[in-house]
């Protein structure tokens, strides 16, 4: 009778493929998570669509007063690199219904890149992030290569090194 639980126990485990991909989580050094969202306009877009080009993911909320201050920082890396292959996209976690209030806030900050809608935060489960803003730079191979939780400062050393390496 033991023998027969032993044979239960390992015969399921035996087709396991202990070899497969384990899920990115947006750490600098992994393979982006494989996000995908839709725009203002309802297209649905994926970070794979950015393959070969560079991508600065913002994830942010208008109620969020550190994302007012990131966004022109933001909005001047993409007037400035978006001609050498930098795309940025930002990703609202703002709550379903909120539309209006997004394109008020991105007329407001002259928002001119990408916005997804993500109002499931789905964006937050797969970056395991807690709390907006939060950034993560993808290099043209689709891996992070630098990633802040939280507010990056006008001219940000780090990221700016970052962006020179990948672009």
């Amino acid at each position: 009778m033991k023998r027969w639980h032993f044979l239960l126990f390992v015969l399921p485990l035996a087709g396991c493929d202990m070899s497969a991909p384990q899920a990115t989580t947006g750490q600098p050094g992994e393979a982006a998570p494989a996000y995908g969202s839709v725009t203002m306009s309802g297209d649905s877009m994926h970070l794979a669509d950015f393959r070969g080009e560079v991508v600065l993911l913002n994830v942010w909320a208008t109620w969020c007063i550190p994302c007012r201050k990131e966004v022109p920082e933001l909005q001047a890396l993409h007037s400035e690199l978006e001609s050498r292959g930098l795309k940025v996209v930002g990703v609202s976690v703002d709550a379903s219904g909120s539309e209006d209030a997004i394109r008020s806030f991105a007329q407001e900050f002259g928002m001119t890149y990408t916005i997804l809608l993500d109002p499931g935060e789905t964006v937050s489960s797969m970056f395991r992030i807690q709390g907006v803003p939060a950034s993560f730079l993808i290099d043209r191979d689709g891996k992070v290569v630098w990633r802040r939780l939280g507010p990056f400062e006008k001219n940000d050393p780090a990221l700016r090194q970052a962006l020179d390496t990948a672009l």
